[in-house]
């Protein structure tokens, strides 16, 4: 459960400004579209792989 403290005379605009970006920091929306398929922990390193070769394939070509 989130806390957020309101200061007296704060407008509602503002500490619902602060609740959504507590609530962004913790990351409940990414988790729970994360736990709606199961990923076999190898294809996720497939895909780590995959994502660091691109990644090194930009930067040289940076360079060059």
């Amino acid at each position: 459960m989130l806390i957020i403290p309101v200061k007296d005379g704060e407008s509602i605009d503002k500490a619902l400004k602060k609740y959504k970006r507590k609530y962004d920091k913790t990351g409940v929306v990414k988790e729970l579209r994360k736990r709606q398929q199961f990923i076999k922990p190898s294809v996720t390193k497939r895909q780590q792989v995959i994502r660091a070769a691109y990644k090194q394939r930009l930067q040289s070509q940076e360079e060059a």
